[in-house]
């Protein structure tokens, strides 16, 4: 794939810092793959852009309140930090950052308290594994102490009361999340309902996203990026729904990057299965698609590897065309930004 196209040139102005007045009002540009065609639609058609017998695959996690605002017990600057993972022995890793040089043994004051937070150790990559005080589970804490991690793009990652409903899909609910499977974003129970009455059903995955998916390509050859690993699992109810959904010639219509990870890790082993752990499955052109036959999603990063993925799907050419009609007719690009199906 021409680096040139992974350094597309996107106005400011055309990233969303908002998320449209209501989420099935999005714009929708369809792409089909057959004809190497493009039509605008609004999200809210995309039941009638779909057909019968078809099956929509959603990643059902939610978004943790990740981002912690405090300040160093010691010198009482400012400090802010972003939860990753918890590890073992109940400690948390996570990134921070704050001027000056951080120190082991360090104690963090969360606002608002009583949530302390101890340095324990620093890893090579830069983050740390701390110790909170007082003990809980991750969701538990930082819905009491944490806020929407929202990307830096919008809004310099401050979010607003609105983005506590916004930034997360109505159908989230595993927690695990640092950032929101955007092409979800655009579902209400409104579309879901016109969905079943046309005959469309719906099944799940999880994914929880990590901070690795807006990690970019700093490589020239593409196949020594390292990909960041994953939380998934495919359930039975799902792996069912899936091989119905074949028989019955169907399509399986993935919403989101992080659905299509989950399903082609699942189908790894040759057959559609229940399937449940890591993945660092990097999809780039040329890949062989086993499951997914389209796909919702919204408008990447340059050098990202979800860039990558749709571009595997769709084809460079017809994603280069994408991207350079939704920039001439003002899409609006990224997490809260439009969308675009492939067919």
């Amino acid at each position: 794939m021409e680096n040139q196209f992974l350094d597309y040139s996107l106005p400011p102005h055309l990233i969303a810092q908002h998320p449209a007045p209501e989420r099935d009002q999005a714009r929708l540009l369809v792409a089909r793959r057959a004809h190497a065609s493009l039509s605008h639609h609004v999200f809210q058609d995309l039941p009638k852009l779909l057909a019968p017998g078809d099956l929509v695959i959603l990643n059902n996690t939610r978004v943790l309140p990740a981002r912690l605002l405090g300040h160093r017990e010691r010198t009482g600057g400012k400090w802010e930090g972003l939860f990753l993972r918890q590890q073992g022995d109940g400690l948390w890793e996570l990134l921070c950052q704050t001027r000056g040089h951080l120190s082991e043994g360090e104690t963090i004051l969360i606002d608002p308290g009583p949530l302390k937070l101890v340095l324990i150790e620093k890893s090579h990559e830069g983050r740390w594994s701390v110790l909170p005080s007082p003990s809980g589970s991750p969701p538990e804490l930082l819905a009491r102490h944490g806020h929407m991690p929202l990307p830096p793009y919008i809004r310099k990652g401050l979010a607003s009361a609105g983005d506590e409903e916004r930034y997360q899909t109505v159908f989230a609910q595993r927690d695990g999340s640092v950032a929101a499977p955007t092409a979800g974003l655009h579902f209400t129970d409104r579309l879901f309902d016109h969905l079943e009455k046309r005959g469309i059903e719906r099944a799940f995955v999880t994914l929880h996203v990590g901070l690795g998916t807006f990690q970019p390509i700093q490589v020239d050859d593409i196949k020594q990026h390292h990909m960041h690993s994953e939380w998934g699992e495919l359930p039975q109810p799902t792996a069912a729904a899936i091989k119905a959904c074949k028989n019955r010639g169907g399509r399986v219509v993935a919403v989101g990057t992080t659905s299509v990870r989950v399903l082609e890790t699942a189908v790894a082993s040759g057959d559609v299965t229940a399937w449940s752990g890591e993945t660092e499955l990097f999809i780039y052109p040329p890949y062989r698609f086993r499951v997914v036959d389209a796909l919702v999603t919204n408008f990447h990063l340059p050098r990202s590897t979800l860039l990558l993925l749709v571009s595997a799907f769709a084809g460079v050419e017809l994603i280069q065309e994408a991207y350079k009609t939704a920039i001439e007719e003002q899409y609006r690009f990224y997490s809260y930004g439009d969308a675009m199906l492939i067919v």
